[in-house]
């Protein structure tokens, strides 16, 4: 990558990093799609200046990506990356015009959610053994709180004890963004919660005080266990292809919808920034109006 790129790509990271206040792993993503943009540039057309850049180029870099046999999605994300890029540069009046005026992002075909049903959720809950270690009592508040709430996996790993409010029954959550949101909680899951804080302090020696959830060792959770975790649990109760910590927030969001729930109030407890992302949750129900319908109504 060209000096000048680098410069250009650094204050952009910076930009996301102070200013919008971005996580590490979203940074990254930006970081790594703008560096393989760059370098293809250098390769094909030589050393270009930023204000240089042709829509041109980028429709060469995105048909390199899509011969490769990348998908609509991962293409539409490395769009947005450059959108954003060159808006930034905009703002900076780097550049008088963004290349990216008249790119088009390619259509995605929308796949539903998937998500556990009800039943099998209570058969997890219900019936399912979990060891009677420091093991067990972790991946069961792991699922507890992924399904209760609808948190995400970052969110569910830095979860603090002091984010848990058991007088007003809820818990203060920090999404995407480092915004907050209230999620409430039922008596069940409070009580698993302060259970679990009490047994911390009398089974283990030392541990993480920042957090609520830690492994045998007392240090903070690490993203692959959860993952691992939640997936051994639900293989053991459902056949749906994908058994990931997303898919027990899937799960939370499908069946508040599902009971009647008000879609601005599950988008406020999902932490989404727009209704769009929170809409495809209405088609899961729409699915199951139609279910219904088909094995009730004799003229389906």
């Amino acid at each position: 990558m060209p000096i000048t790129s680098a410069r250009l790509l650094q204050q952009f990271t910076d930009y996301l990093k102070f200013q919008k206040r971005y996580s590490q792993h979203t940074i990254l993503s930006y970081e790594t799609d703008l560096q393989a943009f760059f370098d293809f540039i250098e390769l094909q057309f030589g050393n270009t200046e930023l204000q240089d850049i042709k829509p041109a180029f980028i429709r060469t870099w995105l048909a390199n990506l899509k011969e490769k046999g990348m998908e609509a999605k991962t293409i539409n994300r490395k769009i947005s990356t450059l959108k954003s890029f060159f808006k930034y540069q905009l703002r900076q009046e780097a550049i008088t015009v963004s290349p990216m005026a008249t790119i088009v992002s390619p259509k995605v075909n929308k796949r539903l959610p998937q998500f556990v049903e009800k039943a099998d959720i209570n058969t997890l809950f219900s019936y399912v053994e979990f060891p009677d270690d420091w093991q067990g009592s972790t991946e069961r508040l792991i699922l507890q709180l992924l399904y209760n709430t609808g948190i995400r996996r970052a969110e569910l790993i830095s979860l603090k004890e002091s984010q848990v409010d058991h007088y007003k029954s809820s818990i203060k959550v920090l999404g995407k963004g480092n915004k907050e949101r209230i999620i409430p909680v039922n008596d069940d899951l409070l009580k698993a919660i302060k259970a679990y804080a009490a047994a911390k302090r009398k089974e283990l020696e030392h541990f993480n005080e920042e957090v609520l959830l830690v492994n045998e060792k007392g240090k903070k959770l690490d993203p692959r266990y959860v993952y691992a975790s939640v997936k051994k649990y639900l293989s053991q109760i459902t056949t749906i292809s994908k058994k990931s910590p997303h898919v027990l927030r899937h799960s939370f969001a499908t069946h508040l919808m599902n009971n009647g729930a008000d879609l601005n109030a599950v988008k406020e407890l999902l932490g989404h920034s727009s209704l769009a992302a929170t809409q495809i949750y209405t088609h899961n129900s729409i699915e199951k109006l139609k279910d219904i319908h088909k094995k009730a109504h004799p003229k389906a």
